[in-house]
């Protein structure tokens, strides 16, 4: 395996990951800001205030986008496979 085989896998699975990990992070952080914002609004700073919506976001999104998900991580892991014959020695 040449370097270049090499550093085209780094990049699909850095791809891929920002893919899957991508609106799971973006879900979390719309909830935290608007979170923040009514803190702000309302000086309460509890903690659980912050957490609790950000998990309950991250579990919803996870559950709607988890079908999607499972299939870019399949095609990649397919992908990754059909070609490790192909890669010389």
């Amino acid at each position: 395996m040449n370097s270049d085989v090499a550093l085209y896998w780094v990049q699909q699975s850095l791809e891929t990951t920002i893919m899957v990990v991508g609106p799971l992070l973006g879900a979390a952080l719309l909830v935290g800001l608007f979170v923040s914002m009514f803190q702000a609004v309302t000086s309460m700073q509890e903690m659980t205030l912050s957490f609790i919506p950000k998990l309950l976001a991250l579990g919803l999104a996870l559950l709607l986008l988890a079908p999607w998900m499972l299939r870019i991580l399949t095609d990649f892991t397919m992908n990754a496979f059909t070609a490790i014959p192909s890669v010389s020695q």
